[in-house]
Order: C-alpha cells, then sequence, then structure tokens
C-alpha cells in the first residue's frame, strides 16, 4: 500500500470509533507523539496506554476530517472530534496531526490544537 492508502486506512478506522484497533495495526514499535510538538512521548507500549487512558475515559460521539495532505512520507489530517470526558461537558475538539511514516507505520506524529 502507498503511504496515502495508509493514511486512509487510519483515518477510516479512527471515523469508525477503532482508535486502538488502528493504533495497533499502523504505529510503529518506536513511535514518538506529542502534543503541540511538547512532551514527547516514546516507545508504543507508553502510547499505547496513553490512547487507551483517553479511549476509556471519554464518550466518543465521532470525528469529521478536513484537509488530507499526503506528501512522500509525511501526512497532515485536519480532525474535528466530538466527545464528551468522564465528568466533564460535551466538546469539540479541533487539530491537525502532522503524521511521518516509514515502511506502512507512523513513526512521528504530532497534534496541534488549542
Amino acid at each position: 500500500m502507498s503511504t496515502r492508502d495508509d493514511v486512509q486506512a487510519v483515518v477510516d478506522g479512527i471515523l469508525k470509533g477503532q482508535i486502538l484497533e488502528t493504533f495497533e495495526r499502523y504505529y510503529d514499535d518506536d513511535v514518538v507523539m506529542s502534543e503541540n510538538g511538547t512532551d514527547e512521548r516514546r516507545g508504543k507500549d507508553t502510547n499505547r496506554a496513553y490512547e487507551q487512558q483517553f479511549v476509556e475515559n471519554v464518550e466518543f460521539h465521532g470525528a469529521e476530517v478536513g484537509a488530507v495532505v499526503v506528501d512522500g512520507e509525511r501526512a497532515a489530517i485536519e480532525w474535528s472530534f466530538d466527545f464528551t470526558p468522564k465528568g466533564g461537558e460535551r466538546t469539540v475538539q479541533n487539530q491537525v496531526a502532522l503524521q511521518t511514516w516509514r515502511d506502512g507505520k507512523i513513526v512521528r506524529e504530532t497534534f496541534y490544537h488549542a
């Protein structure tokens, strides 16, 4: 598959609410992830725990995708997530995910949001 096909598969998985399943399939064992470019989380185990905590502490209502740009092994995806945190109010979070891909896996991902 091409990087564009892999990016689309990630988008499709998340839109179906299969966040953890998509993470397992498309993230590299040495993935580095961060929010707004700070506090990097290194390794699949660390990032899996972070993602799992998110999934377990929100009611996920859905997501929408805006622009998707793929240039070689880099991709940018514009997301709008609709969820309710446990004990909180329903919210919509807009973000851009900037990804670096290698051999069909995400090796780096930074989420930019306000």
